[in-house]
């Protein structure tokens, strides 16, 4: 391997197949379905069903616009990361790529950055289900969000296949949620419902109130609502075909997701004044609580609950799932210690596992009992990572793709390289710009810059004798392998 640590590519050959006994070494229980739903079920979470209205009261129906604009540059960065890992399937999966474009210390900044934000989310999402479900029972939310820890963790530890059908029909009952809404509100706004007439467009009128700014300031509340979909390449390498099962579930993840949110955010601003939207939304005053309430639906309310809590520990089965098999992969990168190399007999990182759920239970404590001005501070991170780890796959992308060209591995092509790239590298620039420019989100512009700054520098002094520890990695593999 001739890579310098100080940023030069790796060998191509010698990453291929680092990556590809990294793949190997794994399960490979996980098939396209799982995948697909897997990408569907990260990215449609609590966030569309509490969140939506905040970008509807920032622009108005022109938050349509704002949607359309972020889902666009999330499919272009998702068509990238897709390509790189079809031709290159790893567990690391942006996190490897960006190690073989510009040297370890990238790989090893961008994956724990990446670690560090489904950590924190995790706790979120956990603690967010808990308090919901202690309602339910009236008991503190701690106590049935340690349950399904307890069951998440069961889940987590058998054979990967079993994670994927449970992870399967989580998402599955999302996405029909978010289907049966799509149908009742296109009934509501087209009269077509027994009992209702037709609204009309008159919500739709005017459609961009606060103009440009309105767009604009709508585009900051949705930029970051598809993150999650890069779930499905993580995933991808422990799949029968993982080339294959990228093409297919990418492709088929990014443009039902538009369809989800746009279609989902046209029906809410037809049948509902934007004026008219919560600023605190739970699940008694969601907008799809409201519309599904116009159609009469019994119990919605509690429906919601139910989904909104689903949405959740979907989420954090998912990230338990991401962030132990990017622990595993940094094992074999020298990014982090060798225990966590080691597999069950399940073909399952079981340290990996047990260290994210460690990490889980810190990240919850912090938010129950931690200072508020940390909690801020973390999440102020969390919130600009999504953009740094955009940035790293169109330039890692960028970087490597005329390397995955000769060595004839496409099998997945980005469109019209290399303008898309460049153009959707200028959009996260204007993106970045709009947050610089907005007071509230430019503390996370901030944060996230000077934590991914610390971590680079921090990278480039572990990584600086990368060579040896893959070297190390790959012989340690091979005595582990004559063993068994």
């Amino acid at each position: 391997m001739s890579s310098s640590l100080g940023g030069s590519a790796a060998s191509p050959a010698s990453e291929t197949a680092t990556a590809e006994e990294t793949r190997v070494e794994l399960g490979h229980g996980l098939k396209t379905r799982h995948l697909t739903m897997m990408g569907l079920g990260s990215a449609v979470g609590a966030g569309l069903f509490l969140g939506t209205g905040v970008g509807i009261k920032a622009a108005g129906p022109a938050v349509l616009l704002s949607y359309v604009v972020a889902g666009i540059v999330v499919v272009f960065v998702m068509r990238m990361l897709g390509e790189m890992a079809a031709a290159r399937p790893a567990s690391g999966t942006f996190t490897t790529y960006a190690r073989q474009a510009f040297g370890g210390w990238a790989g090893f900044s961008l994956g724990w950055l990446y670690w560090f934000m489904l950590i924190m989310v995790m706790g979120t999402e956990i603690t967010g289900a808990g308090a919901i479900m202690g309602k339910w029972f009236g008991v503190e939310g701690w106590i049935p969000g340690l349950v399904c820890v307890v069951l998440f963790t069961v889940v987590n530890l058998f054979a990967v296949r079993g994670f994927g059908e449970f992870e399967y029909w989580f998402s599955f009952v999302k996405v029909a949620v978010i289907i049966a809404f799509l149908v009742i509100g296109a009934l509501l706004i087209f009269g077509w419902l027994p009992g209702h007439e037709s609204v009309g467009t008159d919500n739709l009128t005017p459609f961009a109130p606060e103009g440009i700014s309105g767009v604009s300031a709508g585009l900051l509340a949705v930029a970051f609502a598809f993150g999650g979909i890069e779930i499905v390449t993580i995933a991808a390498a422990e799949s029968e075909k993982p080339a294959q099962a990228i093409t297919s579930a990418v492709s088929a993840v990014v443009w039902r997701i538009m369809v989800f949110y746009l279609g989902s955010v046209a029906v809410i601003t037809t049948l509902i004044n934007y004026t008219d939207l919560a600023d605190e939304e739970d699940a008694s005053n969601s907008p799809f609580t409201r519309v599904l309430s116009m159609a009469d639906v019994p119990a919605i309310v509690g429906i919601m609950e139910i989904v909104i809590v689903l949405a959740l520990l979907s989420a954090f089965n998912a990230q338990i799932y991401a962030t132990s098999r990017l622990m595993y992969s940094f094992s074999w990168q020298g990014n982090a210690p060798k225990v966590f190399r080691k597999l069950s007999t399940q073909k399952v990182p079981l340290p990996a596992v047990i260290c994210s759920l460690v990490f889980a239970f810190i990240s919850v404590g912090l938010q129950v009992w931690g200072p508020e001005n940390l909690i801020n501070i973390l999440f102020n991170a969390v919130g600009g990572s999504l953009l740094v780890i955009w940035f790293m796959i169109v330039l890692s992308e960028l970087k490597l793709r005329p390397l995955l060209k000769a060595e004839g591995s496409l099998k997945l092509k980005m469109w019209f390289w290399p303008a898309l790239p460049v153009l959707t590298f200028v959009a996260l620039l204007g993106l970045t710009v709009l947050m610089l420019f907005d007071e509230s989100a430019r503390q996370q512009v901030i944060t996230v810059v000077v934590a991914f700054g610390l971590l680079s520098a921090l990278g480039y002094w572990v990584t600086r004798h990368h060579d040896r520890f893959a070297d190390d990695a790959l012989r340690d593999r091979s005595d582990e392998t004559a063993g068994n």
